[in-house]
């Protein structure tokens, strides 16, 4: 018993100090962010619009979540009948169990997802028909179906071999493939070389100014498909990328506020922000698959199919749970693109018009609720990213 509590506290030693190195940020701890009033910046049609506009998102988002749990509690009541009635073995019963676990969630959620589909088609944001939605996304459906399958095999078959402690040894081959992924994402997806002469001479001067090397800008088309603008950095090593949105360069934006984004998308790359994501990955992996395993002892184990259904239960609670704690760890990343950006293009004032543009242009709400904030926003608010612009203007015009 002694030794069991010596482990747990050095490996809770561990996770703290591999935490508190993940959480390191170039962010001055001495910047104070000045108080910002949304009216100063917004007009009351714009506000009314975002908070219109949002207030149907999160009633869509909690009902999609409350429906996906009411769902599977149901089917972890009486799904596990289905357990005794397959000739495919433990394992292969367990992946059919969670496909049609899949299945479920997916038709349940489907008419509020339709619901969604139509508030942004109103509001101009989604140019997606409803024929496609509905039939033509079938690949991705497939992709993840496949996911499911292969996490079930990987789990069941160490649970059959480790029993109680299966969830040692899944941690590694989850992480595994999340890194795999980070790295052959940029290639899933179709893109071509950014064409703007002006904006490639930009993005090479800031590239040296972050010490990251070259790093190709790419351009994913998407207007046929959506009006928000958007941008991401991706990869790893060589298959770094900054890849943004075609839906940027449609005229709304200024080549300032352009370059502010790749300042942005450029930061999360110096920062490592990639291989920060996959390193919180890790550290929730193993508390995460330990409660997933106390849960199913309830059924067996995940040796047992009858497991499986509990276990979509338990994952989806999990990650509702965790759900703050991801979106804080994800605002303190982008708050830190933010300031590395700042520090590259040294234009506030890009930053802030940049900055406002975005609430016509997505709809987002420049100061949402505190809990829209804590459980749904994974990005700084619109005010506290001004509030940082205008802070770096003040100690930028106050250094000598």
């Amino acid at each position: 018993m002694i030794r069991r509590a010596s482990l747990l506290a050095a490996a809770a030693a561990v996770w703290g100090v591999a935490a508190w190195f993940l959480w390191r940020t170039t962010v001055p701890s001495s910047l104070h962010l000045p108080h910002v009033d949304e009216h100063g910046f917004f007009t009351a049609a714009q506000l009314h619009a975002a908070a219109s506009f949002s207030r149907v998102e999160d009633i869509l988002f909690w009902g999609t979540t409350l429906l996906q749990i009411a769902a599977l509690a149901a089917f972890a009541r009486w799904g596990a009948r289905w357990a005794r009635e397959s000739a495919a073995g433990p394992v292969g019963t367990g992946m059919l169990l969670g496909m049609l676990g899949f299945a479920l969630v997916w038709v349940v959620q489907l008419p509020l997802e339709v619901v969604d589909l139509w508030w942004q088609r109103r509001h101009d944001l989604s140019k997606v028909g409803y024929t496609s939605f509905l039939f033509g996304d079938w690949f991705s459906l497939a992709g993840q179906f496949v996911f499911l399958c292969l996490a079930l095999a990987i789990v069941m078959g160490l649970a059959r071999r480790f029993r109680s402690t299966w969830w040692i040894w899944a941690a590694p081959p989850f992480i595994g493939l999340t890194l795999l992924f980070a790295f052959v994402s940029p290639y899933l997806v179709t893109t071509h070389p950014l064409h703007s002469a002006r904006l490639r001479a930009i993005a090479s001067r800031l590239e040296v100014q972050e010490g990251v090397g070259h790093v190709p800008i790419e351009v994913q088309d998407i207007h046929d498909v959506t009006s928000l603008p958007n941008s991401e950095a991706t990869g790893l090593g060589p298959s770094r990328r900054v890849i943004i949105f075609d839906t940027m360069l449609d005229g709304r934006f200024t080549t300032g506020e352009l370059k502010v984004v790749i300042g942005h998308e450029l930061g999360h790359l110096a920062r490592h922000h990639i291989w920060k994501d996959v390193g919180w990955y890790a550290l929730f992996a193993f508390p995460g698959l330990f409660l997933i395993a106390q849960v199913t002892k309830l059924r067996g184990g995940l040796r047992e199919p009858a497991a499986v259904p509990l276990a979509l239960l338990a994952l989806v609670v999990l990650d509702l749970f965790a759900l703050p704690l991801q979106n804080a760890i994800s605002r303190h990343m982008e708050a830190e693109a933010d300031w590395r950006a700042l520090v590259t293009t040294r234009d506030p004032k890009d930053a802030i018009a940049l900055f406002r543009r975005f609430v016509p242009t997505t709809l987002d709400e420049p100061n949402p609720s505190t809990w829209d904030y804590v459980m749904l926003e994974n990005h700084p608010t619109i005010v506290q990213r001004i509030a940082m612009a205008e802070a770096y203007a003040t100690s930028a015009a106050q250094s000598p």
